[in-house]
């Protein structure tokens, strides 16, 4: 079951041991990619060599920084989290990115995807609500990934200006696709996203525009909350 921002908060805070014995960056993004990333079946030769090179230490608060390498997702403020590296490498896998492609990132929170997805040569645009998020996802990709393109907005409104997009991947688990988006996709677009339905599982998934609507194919079960901005309003009981 997807934790929840307090059980992901918590579990970080107990791992104090960890805390104290990650301090080399470089050697913990290794350890990160030997331990978590290969032995889930990423095979991508270019996403490991990405995830070997990125600072995922700048994409945190200063206080996890030396969590920054662990096998979940990071409370980041706001409600919002750094996805676990795993499920990040997967989520970049299965949406099978080819360079040059155009690439929609929904909640770029602080830039960690939008960089990956770049250092695989994709034209990447980030699409961030949050300011304070999106400040450090801009200094960190003007380092990491300078070609990224940053907007400002609602993230449930997509990114009209710039479409159409090969791809589009949602950073952080929503109960449906936002009907804006597969609208903003190119002809044989996809959607990366995970999905979370009301009393269901959440689980990674490929959404593709068909004649008969949107085609949603499940390809793996995943733990990651929702995106705050992106759950449905709360429906009245009368």
């Amino acid at each position: 079951m997807p934790c929840g921002r307090e059980s992901c908060e918590g579990s970080v805070m107990n791992q104090s041991a960890l805390g104290e014995a990650v301090l080399d960056y470089d050697a913990a993004r290794q350890r990160m990619v030997d331990a978590q990333i290969r032995p889930v079946a990423i095979n991508d030769s270019r996403i490991i060599a990405a995830m070997r090179a990125l600072p995922r230490e700048d994409c945190v608060p200063e206080a996890l920084r030396p969590f920054a390498y662990a096998d979940q997702s990071l409370e980041i403020g706001r409600g919002r989290v750094l996805t676990e590296p795993r499920i990040a490498g997967r989520m970049v896998q299965i949406a099978a990115p080819q360079a040059a492609q155009r690439a929609l990132v929904v909640g770029a929170g602080t830039g960690y995807l939008a960089a990956l997805l770049a250092r695989l040569e994709l034209q990447v645009t980030a699409l961030e609500s949050d300011a304070a998020l999106s400040a450090i996802g801009k200094a960190f990709c003007a380092v990491e990934a300078p070609g990224v393109t940053w907007v400002d907005g609602p993230l449930q409104a997509g990114d009209p200006a710039h479409a159409p997009f090969d791809l589009i991947v949602i950073d952080g688990a929503v109960r449906e696709v936002p009907h804006a988006l597969p609208g903003q996709l190119a002809e044989h677009g996809r959607i990366v996203c995970v999905i979370w339905p009301q009393g269901g599982v959440a689980s990674a998934c490929i959404a593709e525009p068909t004649a008969q609507g949107l085609a949603v194919r499940r390809v793996f079960d995943v733990a990651l909350p929702l995106l705050p901005e992106l759950e449905p309003a709360p429906a009245f009981a009368f």
